[in-house]
């Protein structure tokens, strides 16, 4: 029997009920409803697949069916060890449930990201998990009102209209602030991202919530410098600036733990020791906090949690639409103190 071949020819059902001498129909329901088949119609059917080397296109069934078992995940930076975390968390949970999940970044690039949104409205995604670059929402809005569901991830919903998971930055930088300040400190730096991301500018109120709270002024008290990326390298280049001038800080704030890392370094270079001269405080307490020396000081979030969640949340409102209600969570935030902070000042 001739049948299609070469290396652009991906085998069909019809290929297979040529070889196997049976109806499509009956390759179908050797596919997804073997009950329906003798046994021995069944093994002709399975060794055809086998000899034209035939995989089935779940896409297309999905496609016919008006479902899809696939899951967009759209991170704001996929090279950020926290954001890595938290969706590795997500994806076993949603891997656990059956679903294939496809993970993008938008590279803080509000233009990218409603590319990547639609893309995966495009692709028949069964739902989205997104942290936004920014506080408009209004492709996730428009894709929502198509009938998508949408889980915001690190940003409080706010009309309601969806379920989000977040963290109160808020509260979590004034932990790190009334540490410093009741450790002596009275001039904190700040190494800050962009002031157009939401957790720079929450982690930089926290700050300046515990500075007023002690009864001093944020002008006198607090020393930013705000860089493009917060990674280490840029915490490194932020020492020469933050330390400048005839008061330089005591303690230094980051409003991650790459930029502590880099501060860290940028610190030894000159001479400077932690917390001895200068204590520093980072924020996620990521892994390698408690392998560098000295070991960071550092404001824990919910990494396996906080994954696990947004999945929950998301998969109920996929599979239980009808009485499913949307939710708002927010965790709160932890201090893990260590030798990079843990020196009352003289």
């Amino acid at each position: 029997m001739n049948l299609p071949t070469g290396p652009n020819h991906r085998p069909t059902s019809r290929d297979v009920a040529r070889l196997a001498r049976v109806s499509v129909s009956t390759v179908s329901n050797v596919l997804n409803r073997p009950d329906l088949v003798t046994d021995s119609t069944r093994e002709r059917v399975e060794h055809a697949m086998q000899e034209l080397r035939f995989v089935r296109n779940r896409s297309a069934r999905e496609l016919r069916m008006g479902k899809g078992r696939t899951i967009g995940l759209l991170v704001y930076d996929i090279s950020g060890p926290y954001s890595i975390a938290v969706a590795r968390a997500a994806e076993r949970h949603l891997t656990e449930a059956g679903y294939m999940v496809m993970l993008c970044s938008s590279d803080g690039q509000p233009d990218r990201e409603r590319r990547q949104l639609l893309e995966l409205e495009e692709h028949g995604v069964s739902g989205i998990v997104i942290g936004p670059t920014s506080h408009d929402l209004a492709t996730v809005d428009e894709i929502r009102e198509r009938g998508t569901p949408v889980v915001l991830l690190d940003r409080a919903s706010p009309d309601g209209e969806h379920c989000s998971v977040a963290v109160d930055d808020v509260k979590g930088a004034e932990q790190a602030g009334r540490h410093l300040l009741a450790l002596g400190h009275r001039r904190i730096g700040l190494v800050n991202g962009p002031h157009d991301r939401r957790q720079c500018l929450d982690r930089r109120g926290g700050l300046h919530q515990a500075v007023e709270e002690a009864g001093l002024k944020v002008d006198a008290a607090v020393v930013e410098v705000v860089v493009p990326e917060p990674d280490a390298a840029a915490g490194e280049g932020a020492v020469g600036e933050i330390m400048k001038g005839r008061r330089p800080p005591t303690a230094v704030m980051c409003i991650n733990d790459r930029l502590a890392l880099g501060v860290l370094r940028g610190l030894q270079e000159r001479g400077l020791r932690s917390p001895e001269d200068v204590a520093v405080v980072g924020y996620d307490d990521l892994e390698f906090a408690t392998m560098l020396s000295p070991r960071l000081t550092s404001i824990r979030r919910p990494k396996e949690e906080y994954g696990r969640r947004v999945a929950e949340l998301l998969l109920d409102e996929i599979e239980n639409a009808a009485t499913h209600v949307h939710q708002q969570m927010v965790f709160q935030t932890g201090l893990a103190v260590r030798e990079s902070s843990d020196l009352p000042r003289p």
